[in-house]
């Protein structure tokens, strides 16, 4: 198992785990399935993409074709799309991005997640979670350790600190999200939104093209530090790369990513499968943390 730390659907759907799943999580595959195709878009890393779909592949005989891209790129296409869907699901995304793009459905394994995890939309399943954490340059750091979200407002950080844009990028806006909740106390807070408008300025109009993107310029060594989240963080330090992840000072949010099914698309009762597997037991122990 990876060393990695991944928490789905806060700290890993523990009754699920505890009491088993539906008939998704048995192994055999579904003959009125195989020989299907499913698409699914997802802004999720690779490996997380590499740990779903070839095993639902191997357990139904269904075919996915992947399309990987920002979330922001992912929700535009699915709405130009809207009149002839090309995707079947939307695997990566917050809740609230699941609107009338998306199909309504509830799996059966949806009453084996935590409470605060469970389906109340219809239109959005949780499958992980990922904490908002800081990703920090072990050579640029210097002497001056950056441990909190106040340490990014130091003058000498100002152009080296990589973010993402919230508009288009869903753990940009977890990050901002957080950044709200630990500098003001709540989303609205005056104090909150005037950090957010500090931070702006010493990112010094650089912002990063995906949540990829920033982590990877931070191990490259362009940055000395990324706004970011745990899993792609933690997949830099597995590797060996010169950093460290830090848990900001002032606290770290742990929030739900999503899986949904796209409105009218053209493999309704695969997509229905490839949700209900993404929640089975199986797999949640492999994306849970080792």
């Amino acid at each position: 198992m990876r060393t990695r730390k991944l928490l789905t659907a806060m700290t890993v759907f523990a009754l699920m785990l505890a009491g088993g799943c539906g008939s998704s999580s048995s192994g055999k595959s579904d003959p009125a399935s195989a020989g299907g195709k499913l698409v699914v878009y997802t802004p999720n890393s690779k490996e997380i993409v590499a740990e779903i779909v070839p095993a639902f592949e191997k357990k139904t005989g269904v075919k996915v074709e992947v399309l990987e891209a920002g979330a922001g790129e992912i929700l535009t296409r699915v709405k130009a799309e809207a009149n002839s869907p090309s995707a079947d699901v939307l695997l990566g995304a917050v809740r609230d991005q699941f609107d009338k793009y998306f199909e309504k459905y509830v799996s059966p394994n949806d009453k084996y997640l935590q409470k605060a995890s469970r389906n109340v939309t219809g239109l959005a399943t949780a499958y992980i979670s990922n904490g908002s954490v800081l990703l920090v340059n072990d050579k640029l750091e210097g002497s001056h350790k950056i441990q909190s979200y106040e340490d990014l407002l130091r003058p000498e950080l100002r152009g080296k600190i990589a973010a993402g844009d919230p508009a288009t990028s869903s753990s940009a806006f977890a990050q901002l999200t957080n950044q709200l909740k630990a500098m003001g106390g709540n989303y609205t807070s005056r104090k909150g939104w005037d950090y957010v408008g500090s931070l702006i300025k010493n990112l010094d109009g650089k912002v990063a093209s995906s949540s990829s993107a920033v982590a990877r310029g931070v191990a490259d060594g362009e940055y000395t530090v990324g706004v970011t989240y745990e899993e792609p963080a933690a997949n830099y330090v597995k590797d060996g790369a010169s950093v460290h992840i830090v848990y900001p000072r002032e606290g770290a949010v742990f929030l739900d990513s999503y899986v949904g099914i796209v409105k009218k698309a053209p493999h309704r009762k695969l997509a229905e499968k490839f949700v209900d597997f993404v929640i089975s037991k199986d797999v949640q122990i492999v994306l849970a943390p080792s």
